[in-house]
C-alpha cells in the first residue's frame, strides 16, 4: 500500500468526518439498533476514488448492511457533494467495505485465551 500525499490525507479526513456524520442520520432512520462507524478513508493519488472502511456491529448485519449501503451509494455521494461542494471541486466515487480487523482483534483474543 502507498503512502498518501498530504492532499490525499486531508481529503481523506474530510471525507470521513462527513461521511460518519451522514452514516449516523441515516443509522437512526435506517439501521436502528446497529452500529455504523467509519473506520479508515483511502483516496486514491487522483482524488477520483475514495474508498470507505467501514465498522458494523453486530458483524452478523455487516454483508447486508453494506449491500444496502450500496444501494444508497448515489444518495450518499449527493450528499457529501452538498456538505463538501465548497471544500472540494469534484466528489470522489464511493467504494464501501467491511472493516473486520475488530472481528479479527476479537478472534485472535480468543484464540490465545482458549
Amino acid at each position: 500500500m502507498e503512502e498518501q500525499s498530504t492532499r490525499q490525507n486531508k481529503v481523506s479526513r474530510l471525507i470521513q468526518r462527513e461521511m460518519a456524520d451522514i452514516l449516523l442520520k441515516l443509522n437512526k432512520s435506517k439501521f436502528t439498533g446497529k452500529l455504523i462507524s467509519v473506520t479508515v478513508v483511502r483516496v486514491t493519488k487522483d482524488l477520483g476514488i475514495a474508498r470507505i472502511y467501514l465498522s458494523i456491529f453486530p458483524s452478523e448485519f455487516a454483508s447486508e448492511i453494506l449491500k444496502e449501503i450500496e444501494l444508497l451509494k448515489n444518495y450518499l455521494r449527493g450528499d457529501l457533494g452538498r456538505k463538501l461542494g465548497k471544500s472540494l471541486r469534484v466528489i470522489p466515487d464511493l467504494e464501501f467495505y467491511i472493516d473486520d480487523s475488530l472481528d479479527y482483534i476479537d478472534n485472535i483474543d480468543r484464540l490465545i485465551k482458549s
